[in-house]
Order: structure tokens, then C-alpha cells, then sequence
């Protein structure tokens, strides 16, 4: 999977699943299990552990790259199993006076991040990697190295988190305008 380009987060995923897939059906070899394995794995996801659907997609693929590229057994009628379809919710958002008021109740490092993710845009994982020289004061922007699929990208630092960030006692203390 790292030689393919996937990303740590999806490698633990992966093996997450082909483990459950395995003890599942009590240790049997992959390779041993066919059609009826594969969705009775996933029926029983949807059905008895009522999964979400992206949940029961993320096994499904996780089966897709066994089968297909480390056991290198071609499965068609893998890509016919049924896909669970998301169900559409209208979003939960809060107003920007809930938003204003649970961030006020956020101190500490914790509050940081929760303001950084707020007020960029960024990921969590993006957040916690953050380094003294991904932060660009004098232009207001924050670096952000290896985001989703890999990417570099420039987002804009909110003139409100400038001085918390010079400030705080973590990673970013001492931090000046000019110093990237």
C-alpha cells in the first residue's frame, strides 16, 4: 500500500477490516472464501452491526484491494456487490453564536486547535502536524504539508489567532512576524 501511495491512515483502515473480515468467518484464508464470504461480511455489517454506509463502502474496498491486488485474484463479481447509498440528512450547523459561544468555553492548547480548525478550514491531522515554519505571519498564511491525498496547500491564518499563536507556550512560543 505505501509503494501504491496510500496514506498511513488508510493502511490501518485496511488491515482493520481484512482482520475483522478474517475472524469473521474464524480464521479461514481469504483465498479460500468466495462471493458468499465476501457478502455475508458485508450483509452482516449492514444488517446486525448497522453500520453507516460509508462504513460498509470502506470495508467493501478494503476487500476490493486484498482480492485484487495482494492476493492478485481477480473477483468480478466483487464490483457488482451492492453498494450501501448514503442517506441524505440535512446537516446539523450551528449559528455563529453557538459556534462563538462553545469555542469561548475552549482554553489551552485544545482551544487553539479547535480555533485553528474553525478558522481555516484545516483537518485535525493537518492542525496537529502544524510546525513554527508552516505559520507566515507577516502574509497571514499557514503551510499546510501533506493534507488529504498528500498535498501541500496555503490556506489564510485569521488575524484573530495571530497573536494566540506568538503566545502560547507549545511549539509556537517566541514566535516573531519575520520568523518562519
Amino acid at each position: 500500500m505505501r509503494t501504491r501511495g496510500y496514506s498511513l491512515r488508510t493502511e490501518e483502515t485496511y488491515v482493520y477490516w481484512v482482520r475483522r473480515f478474517i475472524l469473521f468467518h474464524q480464521k479461514r484464508h481469504p483465498a479460500d472464501l468466495g462471493v458468499e464470504g465476501v457478502t455475508s461480511f458485508l450483509s452482516d455489517l449492514a444488517v446486525r452491526m448497522h453500520v453507516a454506509p460509508s462504513t460498509q463502502n470502506q470495508a467493501r474496498a478494503a476487500l476490493l484491494f486484498l482480492y485484487s491486488k495482494v492476493l492478485e485474484i481477480e473477483l468480478p463479481w466483487l464490483d457488482e456487490v451492492l453498494i450501501a447509498k448514503h442517506r441524505r440528512y440535512l446537516p446539523v450547523v450551528l449559528t455563529p453564536t453557538e459556534v462563538r459561544s462553545l469555542l469561548h468555553e475552549m482554553s489551552g492548547t485544545t482551544g487553539l486547535i479547535a480555533n485553528l480548525l474553525y478558522g481555516t478550514g484545516m483537518r485535525l491531522l493537518e492542525a496537529l502536524r502544524l510546525r513554527i515554519k508552516d505559520l507566515e505571519f507577516e502574509r497571514r498564511e499557514i503551510i499546510v504539508r501533506q493534507g488529504k491525498g498528500g498535498k501541500d496547500r496555503v490556506t489564510v491564518l485569521p488575524e484573530n489567532l495571530m497573536l494566540p499563536l506568538q503566545q502560547t507556550s507549545g511549539p509556537f512560543r517566541n514566535c516573531s512576524a519575520t520568523r518562519i
